[in-house]
């Protein structure tokens, strides 16, 4: 019987949706999905001005799909990895911000993928874990980078060594969520997100999502002087002239205590 389509795309109000549509798997990441992921956010890339991508049924998404890597060759197990890593650099490095609605298991690959997006919005169900270890594989998606960047490798290797699972809160505290939100709004805050975003200035979405991940691997003295360069390519730009006017006229909103 065939499967029913792997994942949904909307577009609204200059926000892409991408849902993981694989309820009955748990949204585990097979490689048909992976291809209609990847084409969605090259869509959504091309027409929208921010994505928010989030899970069908009882969760973000519980990693990837076992069932297919049974009678894999090295070769292949290797170039999947790579597959991965370049449609995950398509989102994270991509034209327009990623946020990432997560809910239930965020685990394995859907941990991967959730670290590959800008922002993370977890809500109080959501729960994170690298079980890769406990099953005698190693991570594929990227999470040796982007996941240990975020939490720093020695949480990374407590997770994989010993199966530790991490509810939403601690998530919270340590930097795999910037935001933690009731059961079932993840969706809802995201997108509230997602339309904010997609107001901003395209010169100075590109900088943050471009020239920010690359400063931090650069030393300081090369890391401010990019810093300058990309202040004076996006204040000059005229976007970015017509906001400070309207700030300086009074007409913008001014920054207030939450």
């Amino acid at each position: 019987m065939a499967e029913p389509e792997l994942l949904t795309y909307a577009l609204r109000d200059n926000v892409a949706w991408l849902g993981l549509n694989r309820p009955a798997k748990r949204n585990a990441i097979s490689d048909a999905l992976l291809l209609a992921l990847e084409a969605a956010v090259v869509r959504a890339g091309g027409e929208a001005r921010a994505m928010v991508i989030h899970g069908h049924g009882p969760c973000f998404c519980a990693g990837l799909d076992l069932a297919e890597q049974r009678l894999r060759s090295a070769a292949e197990v290797f170039h999947l990895s790579r597959h991965w890593h370049a449609v995950f650099a398509r989102i994270s490095q991509g034209r327009i911000p990623a946020i990432a609605a997560l809910h239930g298991a965020t685990v394995g690959g859907g941990l991967e993928l959730a670290a590959a997006c800008h922002i993370r919005v977890a809500d109080a169900s959501a729960f994170f874990a690298l079980p890769e270890g406990s099953r005698g594989i190693y991570v594929g998606g990227g999470a040796s980078v982007s996941v240990a960047r975020l939490i720093g490798a020695a949480r990374m290797t407590d997770m994989m060594l010993t199966g530790r699972v991490l509810d939403a809160t601690m998530a919270e505290r340590i930097g795999l969520a910037q935001y933690l939100v009731p059961a079932g709004t993840a969706p809802e805050v995201a997108g509230e997100l997602a339309a904010k975003v997609a107001t901003m200035a395209p010169l100075t979405v590109l900088a943050i999502l471009q020239a920010l991940p690359r400063i931090q691997d650069m030393s300081e003295a090369d890391g401010l002087f990019v810093e300058s360069l990309m202040a004076a390519v996006v204040q000059t730009g005229p976007e970015a002239v017509a906001m400070l006017t309207a700030f300086t006229e009074k007409r913008a909103q001014k920054v207030t205590r939450p």
